[in-house]
């Protein structure tokens, strides 16, 4: 089983060890490293991060091009050239933090691709800190 990043949902203790700090989305070395096995067994993946009607820190990994992106859903960036999306209402809401993919033990979301490895990704965000902001152009 992989340790998973013993951080809490929201930090803002700076950028967490092993992911990237000038981002809109990383993952931990956990999270990459379950994405490379689901890649291995299924091909081309894509995240979609919803905050819909289900747990909203767990972002839904499916095979690329079987989900169909909304028009006001936002592509946050790609990790190791995967795509990952958030819905639009909750980028407005997470648009100043790092949306950090990490992995902790449980079931995936049903249709995610993560179901039956008894680990599942969840998201983490970072408030980024003013610099950062301004680095990345995002307005205070």
């Amino acid at each position: 089983m992989n340790e998973h990043t013993p951080i809490s949902c929201v930090t803002d203790d700076g950028a967490v060890d092993g992911t990237e700090a000038l981002a809109r989305v990383t993952a931990t070395p956990a999270a990459k490293a379950l994405m490379a096995e689901i890649i291995g067994r299924h091909g081309e993946v894509m995240f979609h991060q919803s905050g819909g009607c289900c747990d909203g820190s767990a972002p839904m990994c499916y095979p690329k091009g079987e989900f169909r992106v909304g028009t006001t859903d936002v592509k946050l960036g790609e990790i190791d050239g995967t795509e990952v999306f958030i819905s639009g209402p909750q980028f407005e809401a997470w648009k100043h933090t790092q949306l950090i993919l990490d992995v902790v033990p449980g079931r995936g979301g049903m249709f995610s691709l993560d179901n039956g490895t008894e680990r599942r990704f969840l998201s983490r965000s970072r408030v980024f800190s003013d610099a950062e902001k301004e680095a990345l152009g995002i307005a205070a």
